[in-house]
């Protein structure tokens, strides 16, 4: 991390914060999702810096991004990355998202045509109405909120039990991005989520779909995975297998090796 560097991007109603490595490599924005932020990638970028500029923003009411009252839907967050990418003049960039980081992800890409080099969705959002609606209606923000009232020892215990694989490295960087997760972040879980479907349609650059396994709590099935395949011929489907939707946390080394191979076919292009 010695010659990373840190940065603000402007942004419509947020100062949009970014951590990023070397900047004369092809350029790879790395997406967080919901209570994490762009240091959560860390062990990702240490990976890739040598062959990619890695740009990873904190997204609007994450890490050290400011946090307006409103402005959390997808379409927000969308806006924010862009701005990220043309304030940084990233020419060609690829995009890689984890959850709500891969939804995002998904907008910017359907918008942007062949003015981003390629995507890569990690177990990204793609959920339907009915589930979103649980999401919604859950008690995941009041869990955040009571969380919020801990001391960091604390929460970094409970994580560390949770989450025993994990590095502890990773678990800290965790618990740090938890705790400046604002109240207003959990507003992107109101439905309805844009149509995934027809983002990945619009899509018109190389996609990469990294899935788990939904039987250890993944979000995108193979089914949906295959279907977005058949929608959309560029779509490659990678899959770890016993991997939960904490992909990137819990199989750093194995998300590493498929995103640089998939990054490596489509920069040699």
């Amino acid at each position: 991390m010695t010659n990373w560097t840190t940065g603000v991007c402007e942004a419509d109603g947020a100062d949009i914060h970014y951590l990023r490595t070397g900047r004369a490599l092809p350029p790879v924005v790395l997406l967080h999702g919901l209570m994490a932020n762009g240091a959560c990638w860390t062990p990702l970028a240490r990976s890739l810096e040598s062959e990619f500029g890695v740009v990873m923003p904190d997204a609007r009411g994450h890490g050290k991004s400011t946090a307006p009252l409103s402005g959390y839907r997808y379409d927000d967050h969308a806006s924010d990355v862009v701005a990220v990418i043309k304030q940084l003049e990233l020419a060609a960039p690829i995009l890689l998202g984890h959850s709500m980081g891969g939804m995002t992800a998904a907008v910017v890409a359907s918008r942007f045509g062949t003015d981003i080099g390629g995507v890569i969705l990690v177990d990204p959002t793609f959920l339907s109405p009915e589930r979103q609606r649980e999401v919604s209606d859950s008690d995941v923000a009041e869990q955040h909120r009571r969380v919020l009232g801990q001391n960091k020892d604390t929460v970094l215990a409970d994580a560390r039990r949770r989450h025993p694989r994990r590095s502890a490295e990773i678990v800290e960087l965790q618990v740090d991005a938890r705790l400046q997760t604002r109240m207003p972040a959990f507003d992107v879980l109101t439905p309805p989520n844009p149509d995934y479907r027809q983002l990945v349609s619009a899509i018109r650059v190389p996609i990469l779909l990294v899935i788990g396994d939904t039987g250890a709590g993944a979000v995108v099935s193979h089914e949906v995975a295959s279907e977005l395949q058949r929608l959309n011929p560029r779509v490659r489907i990678e899959q770890i297998r016993d991997a939960g939707h904490g992909l990137p946390y819990d199989h750093p080394g194995r998300l590493a090796v498929v995103v640089k191979a998939f990054l490596k076919s489509i920069v040699a292009c």
